[in-house]
């Protein structure tokens, strides 16, 4: 007889497991913090620095080959979340991303890295900007570390093409989660 898993168990493996000792940390943003207005987004209202923070990790697992990160807002009212940055095909090596990494152009990644493009429709760091008035959204950073040097997606892709391609690569995941809101 077989034996069904829970749904929960099967999208973990899917998805790829937080490796014990595979943390992200900042020294710009901390762990459950409002995020600040360098982080927010410049347009749609919103009138942030629009600056990625500082990224730092460590403890990835054997076998990694390249490192991709995104910040997400699930909180996003689109029926899908919002995705505002996604780095791809950053090389093994790499233990971080500086702080403004995220700037259009891409000329502040690690070399060989690709900025993808955000659902605001930049290949760039797009900060927070969620509707005033709603209650604070929440903001995940995830490194993942991948078992592929590079993503098989074409240039443009959108970013739940690259999504696809870092799950189905992923060994493992960290993340950072931070909060913002605006005011009716």
């Amino acid at each position: 007889m077989t034996k069904l898993l829970p749904a929960a168990l099967l999208l973990g493996a899917a998805l790829g497991a937080h490796a014990a000792g595979f943390t992200l940390s900042s020294p710009t943003i901390k762990p459950g913090a409002t995020l600040t207005e360098a982080q927010v987004y410049k347009g749609f209202g919103c009138e942030g620095g629009n600056v990625s923070p500082a990224l730092k990790w460590s403890g990835a697992p054997s076998g990694t080959k390249s490192y991709a990160v995104t910040l997400y807002d699930p909180d996003a009212p689109t029926g899908s979340g919002w995705w505002h940055w996604i780095v791809y095909d950053i090389p093994a090596s790499t233990t971080g991303l500086a702080e403004g990494a995220g700037a259009v152009g891409g000329a502040a990644v690690p070399a060989g890295a690709v900025s993808g493009r955000n659902d605001f429709g930049a290949a760039a760091f797009g900060g927070a900007c969620p509707p005033a008035g709603d209650k604070p959204h929440r903001y995940t950073f995830t490194v993942y570390a991948l078992k592929t040097d590079k993503l098989d997606v074409p240039a443009g892709a959108s970013a739940a093409w690259i999504g696809f391609a870092i799950h189905a690569d992923t060994l493992a995941k960290a993340t950072l989660q931070t909060k913002y809101g605006r005011k009716k």
